[in-house]
């Protein structure tokens, strides 16, 4: 009678916690479609104002972008910024899956209030993406970033900028222009990207089995889709 009350008991706690994985499954495919979402239409919204946007070849050149919305900066005297993003590299005839990808740093200065911006990071090079998967990347530590130049009349092959390996970007209050990041943490959020698609963020933008578009989970196409519009090599 008593190892059939334990086997009911493990039985109703394995239910249970199948239960409850599942449920966690599932907001997490939630959170994750709708931060390929935020980040898609950030990167929309900037492509959609031609005059104050990032020029074309920029984006043809770039290997990876990465796009972090909506990220909080705010304190007193000691500040901070933190907020979540995704990264996709290109691959042939499109752009991979959304890699998640966390933003971190620090400030001390003279600074008061909360505000909220929109960072977008191009990725020049392998080089550059190589560097993003060490699991702490500081730009300004062992990468720079320059900003950006913006507009259709940016004089991109002439700047020298565009040695740089990563093109940072921001926007503020509507106003969206180039910003050098320095102090800015990037590392992959591992726990997301395992629990969207079982793979790290380096295996997701590495791997030689890079997830097809068909195979991503479909609230995350978004991103990689929306970065295809722009720009696709064959």
């Amino acid at each position: 009678m008593f190892a059939l009350g334990v086997c009911l008991l493990s039985s109703v706690f394995i239910t249970a916690s199948a239960q409850q994985g599942r449920e966690r499954s599932t907001k997490k495919a939630r959170a994750a479609a709708e931060q390929s979402a935020r980040a898609a239409r950030v990167f929309d919204q900037i492509m959609g104002t031609r005059e104050k946007s990032i020029p074309q070849d920029l984006i043809d050149r770039a290997e990876a972008v990465a796009v972090f919305p909506g990220v909080l900066k705010g304190g007193f005297i000691v500040g901070g910024r933190g907020g979540s993003g995704v990264i996709s590299r290109r691959v042939a005839g499109g752009w991979s899956a959304p890699a998640f990808f966390d933003l971190g740093g620090g400030s001390i200065g003279l600074q008061i209030g909360v505000a909220s911006t929109d960072y977008i990071l191009l990725f020049m090079n392998d080089r550059a993406v190589e560097s993003l998967l060490n699991d702490k990347f500081e730009i300004g530590g062992e990468g720079s970033a320059a900003a950006g130049p913006v507009g259709r009349s940016a004089s991109a092959s002439t700047d020298a900028r565009l040695n740089a390996q990563i093109l940072s970007y921001s926007r503020s209050k509507g106003a969206f222009a180039g910003l050098e990041l320095k102090g800015v943490v990037i590392k992959p959020d591992n726990e997301d990207n395992l629990q969207v698609y079982g793979m790290n963020a380096r295996d997701i933008l590495t791997g030689a089995d890079k997830i097809s578009l068909e195979k991503m989970p479909e609230g995350v196409r978004v991103f990689p889709l929306t970065l295809s519009r722009y720009s696709k090599r064959h």
